[in-house]
């Protein structure tokens, strides 16, 4: 008989369930949209931008629409970016070349640091001097010895807020895949695969484009080593992060190959790299990024670049974030049942109750993918009729592939409206000074790895960047 692949009601309401009780541990933050209103002026957190190139205008997008903030400064020595900067918050802020002097201001309490990597470490030690809250984006640190002084730094200052910029910490589905796995719903989660790939032969991007000037020239500063992490601060920081949240630690030690191949324009970073994480527990991240193709072979292939696969005795997960183009996905395939799974002989042997060698077996991922769903399509038992058939009809619809998921906030809004509440409660955030350093010493340590052609343990950053150590 023909293993039966398709949803039923009963089988994706009952899966559903399970997701729907993982969830209700997921912050409240996370729950309806957030209606905008006017907060007075104390009850904002004042800030600044320092950097309002792609990122930092990117952000101000976002910045404009959460209430409890309100821009009062910006500073970047392009005078154009700046300008971007002013038209995209559009409630005439203060501007500043120099953002020494945008910290000397007394309204400003917090400050977004946006810059190029290299400058990451001296504009957050500079501002949290002045006693500002600080939101980096990643990497918080460029260089080994950063990372000691930044640790020294935070710890004088633990009154004040730090968070680095890793959005989906904030993202309602993986803070429900990460409960997933806490609750054994996945069973024992050992193996994660990401990716992130591009293709930047056919389809260029003006970020990673080599500009007139070369190393002279700051807008080409992700395309050379002395400025630049690569492939690795850029993307792969964003997904290394989900492994060490989804496996509760950070990685023992790292191996991987990379190498300049197509893009020889001038540039120095690698094209494309490749990397093994191995976590004390013996689970294991494997990665790629590459820059000749797009292709991305998780949700039946129709999203590009980008995504994480989390593999567990029970089931696995496929998951990507969104952004303000594409919405959040999150498959979820359960492992068939161990009854169920019935062993063939392979070729030429015989049947046999146990067989020995090589066997076939004959069962996929039970009744796959079933969609995890946002609080607004969960099951509490309180629906009416017609509600009830609404909400099973959008979970059906989700499950072919009819209906897109779609997070009911963007993580993004979610961790600056996150930022702005520390800021005023004192609380650590789920991207915290701990987070975002351990990402940021994966990143240097892969690129160690990588240039080394060895393997680098996580331990060894504990003496690098120290007086008298080498200088990776």
């Amino acid at each position: 008989m023909a293993e039966q692949t398709d949803l039923s009601r009963r089988d994706l309401l009952k899966a559903a369930g399970a997701v729907t009780a993982a969830a209700t541990v997921v912050p409240a933050i996370q729950g309806a949209p957030a209606i905008q209103k006017v907060r007075a002026a104390n009850e904002q957190v004042q800030f600044g931008m320092i950097g309002t190139g792609s990122r930092g205008t990117y952000l101000l997008k976002h910045l404009k629409n959460i209430d409890n903030g309100r821009c009062v400064a910006l500073c970047d020595i392009n005078q154009e970016n700046l300008g971007h900067g002013v038209t995209t918050i559009a409630n005439n802020p203060k501007t500043f070349k120099d953002y020494r002097e945008l910290l000397t201001q007394k309204d400003v309490d917090a400050v977004f640091v946006t810059v190029p990597l290299f400058v990451h470490f001296p504009i957050t030690r500079d501002a949290l001097m002045a006693g500002k809250h600080v939101f980096c984006e990643k990497c918080l640190v460029f260089k080994p010895e950063e990372v000691h002084a930044l640790r020294a730094l935070a710890a004088e200052h633990s009154k004040q807020t730090l968070q680095t910029g890793l959005q989906r910490r904030y993202s309602y589905f993986y803070q429900t895949v990460k409960q997933m796995v806490d609750k054994g719903i996945l069973g024992d989660v050992h193996h994660m695969h990401a990716q992130w790939h591009r293709n930047m032969i056919n389809k260029p991007s003006s970020l990673w484009t080599m500009k007139p000037g070369g190393e002279g020239n700051i807008a080409n500063w992700r395309v050379f080593r002395s400025m630049s992490g690569g492939l690795t601060a850029e993307l792969t920081s964003h997904q290394v992060d989900v492994a060490d949240w989804m496996f509760g630690s950070e990685p023992e030690f790292v191996m991987g190959l990379g190498s300049l191949d197509t893009l020889k324009d001038g540039r120095d970073i690698n094209d494309n790299i490749q990397l093994i994480y191995k976590y004390p527990k013996g689970q294991k991240l494997t990665y790629s990024s590459i820059s000749t193709n797009q292709f991305l072979p998780y949700f039946d292939g129709n999203r590009p670049e980008m995504g994480e696969i989390i593999m567990g005795t029970d089931g696995t997960v496929e998951i990507t974030v969104g952004d303000d183009v594409h919405p959040a996905i999150a498959w979820w395939y359960r492992e068939p049942p161990k009854a169920a799974a019935t062993v063939t002989p392979a070729a030429g042997q015989k049947k046999e109750t146990f067989v020995a060698g090589a066997t076939m077996v004959a069962s996929g991922g039970a009744n796959g993918p079933i969609p995890i769903m946002t609080s607004d399509l969960q099951f509490t038992g309180q629906e009416g009729f017609l509600n009830r058939e609404v909400k099973f009809a959008r979970r059906w619809l989700m499950a072919k592939g009819v209906m897109l998921q779609e997070e009911q906030r963007n993580p993004v809004d979610v961790e600056l409206e996150s930022f702005f509440q520390n800021c005023r409660d004192g609380k650590r955030p789920l991207a915290d000074i701990e987070v975002g350093m351990a990402d940021a010493v994966a990143v240097i340590l892969s690129n160690l790895a990588m240039d080394e052609g060895r393997k680098v343990y996580f331990n060894e950053i504990d003496k690098l960047g120290l007086p008298g150590a080498k200088k990776s």
